[in-house]
Formats: structure tokens, C-alpha cells, sequence
């Protein structure tokens, strides 16, 4: 999906600064370095790695504007299955990495009062799955750091978008790309659902050309969207999972709320 949206940039006419744990794959993908193109080999869980590699994007093209944290790492495995380093592994990479990226870039957004900051949520950001739950985890987490991270930098008149995309044909799902849970429990017939998740590889609906088109159009926007779903399945699945929370909310206003609630407050009464 990266490389797509960075030969898209490319291909208009602007800058890229592409990022990777493996500067090979990057200049094998696109090319040596050129005027438009920075390739540097980060690992984003590193922050002094990434404070230097914004250094040097600034330096060989004087600003950045568009910030896209598009890496992402899935560890299928059962909550009770995944270790501890397993489990953190998922969110340093998605979350904290992603982090580290923001933290560093915004000195330079303040500054120059603009700009515009995109991550990378997933559809299984607003809903999950078994076997997904670290995974839907950091999602979830990109969501909510992004709508806290959207108010406080909009007086610098940066922009945040939050990028929900569905199934798309990457590497993602294939067997070289997962990482299992080591510490498998039978009862949970880990095996079966990993099958499950595979059995999606190279059959995805979204096109990645196709979504690096949207991104650098949203990105020429005066007002981006904060929320993106890019994808049928995304937007589907998330309208779906808010009518099923609309209603679990509705049948808990009727039963729980009069019952629980104002037991749980100060007011001598609660108004619904």
C-alpha cells in the first residue's frame, strides 16, 4: 500500500520520503534516489531513528507537508494464546511507532502552520475478530490518539485524517506476512482461524493504486475528512457494527440504565 501511494506522489510530480526497515526493497521497488525520491531505511519502533530520518527529509527538500503512518504489523493469535512480547510487539509497531513519527514531525508542522497527518486504522479499528484482538487493539487505539491528536493541533492549522481501509490486495494476508502465536491452545483451534484469514489472500476487493489515487486527492483538500473508510467492505462492516451497538445501547437504556445507573450517581434522579 506504501509503495503504491509513493509511485502515485512520484508519478505527479512530488516528493517522496519512503521509510522501510529494508532500503533495498525500497530502491528495487522504485529506483535509486532521485530530486522527488528519499529512501531511508527506519525502523520506526526506534526514535532516535526516526528524529534523524525527518531531519533528513527536511533537509534535502526544505519541508514536509503530507505525513502518512501507513506500517502495520497483525500477530494472529487468541487473547489467552499471545504472550506478552507478542502482544507488545503489535502495538510498538502500529501504535507506538507510529507515535514516534507524530512526535517528532509536529515541531515542524507548528512551525510552518500547516500540514497534514494521516494513520493508518484499519476497518478492525471500529470492530474485531478472533484471533484479531491485538491487532483491533492498536487499531483502536490509532482512533482514539488521532481524534485527541486532531483538536489539539488544529490551531497550528494542521490536518488529521484517520484511514480505515477494508480488505486490499497487499501482502498482508499471505503466509509470509502473518505471525503466529506461538503458545497455541487447542481448544481455541488457533490453526482454523488462521487458515480462515489466509484464505483472503490475493482475493481482497481493494486495489492499492486505486486507494493511493483517494489519499493524494484527500490530501490536496483545504478540509479533509477526520474519518475515511476506504473500501465497501470498511464502510459496510462499520455501519453494521454501529447498528448493532445502537441497538445493544437501546436495550440497555430499557433494562440497565434505570436499574444501575442512577445507583451508581450522586443525583437523586438521572435524566435519559
Amino acid at each position: 500500500m506504501g509503495l503504491e501511494v509513493a509511485k502515485t506522489v512520484l508519478a505527479k510530480g512530488d516528493k517522496v520520503i519512503a521509510t522501510s526497515r529494508s532500503l533495498v526493497e525500497q530502491i528495487g521497488s522504485n529506483g535509486e534516489a532521485s530530486a522527488n525520491f528519499l529512501p531511508l531505511k527506519v525502523d520506526i519502533t526506534n526514535e532516535e531513528e526516526v528524529k534523524l530520518a525527518i531531519e533528513k527529509g527536511i533537509e534535502a527538500f526544505g519541508e514536509i507537508e503530507v505525513v502518512l503512518n501507513n506500517a502495520g504489523y497483525n500477530h494472529l493469535g487468541n487473547i489467552e494464546e499471545l504472550s506478552d512480547a507478542e502482544f507488545r510487539e503489535t502495538m510498538n509497531v502500529n501504535l507506538f511507532g507510529m507515535t514516534n513519527v507524530i512526535r517528532h514531525i509536529l515541531p515542524h508542522l507548528r512551525k510552518q502552520k500547516s500540514g497534514h497527518i494521516i494513520n493508518t486504522s484499519s476497518m478492525m479499528g471500529y470492530m474485531s475478530y478472533p484471533a484479531n484482538g491485538s491487532y483491533s487493539a492498536s487499531k483502536f487505539a490509532v482512533i482514539g490518539l488521532s481524534e485527541a491528536l486532531a483538536q489539539e493541533v488544529a490551531p497550528f492549522g494542521v490536518k488529521v485524517t484517520i484511514l480505515a481501509p477494508g480488505t486490499f490486495r497487499t501482502s498482508f494476508m499471505s503466509e509470509s506476512s502473518l505471525a503466529i502465536a506461538k503458545n497455541k491452545i487447542d481448544d481455541y483451534n488457533l490453526e482454523q482461524q488462521v487458515e480462515i484469514f489466509r484464505s483472503y489472500d490475493g482475493k481482497q476487493l481493494g486495489n492499492p493504486a486505486k486507494l493511493a489515487e483517494v489519499l493524494y486527492d484527500i490530501s490536496n483538500l483545504p478540509e479533509p475528512p477526520l474519518h475515511l473508510p476506504l473500501g465497501t467492505d470498511s464502510y459496510q462492516s462499520i455501519i453494521e457494527q454501529r447498528k448493532r451497538k445502537q441497538l445493544n445501547w437501546k436495550n440497555g437504556k430499557s433494562y440497565l440504565y434505570p436499574r444501575i445507573l442512577n445507583k451508581v450517581n450522586d443525583e437523586k434522579s438521572y435524566s435519559l
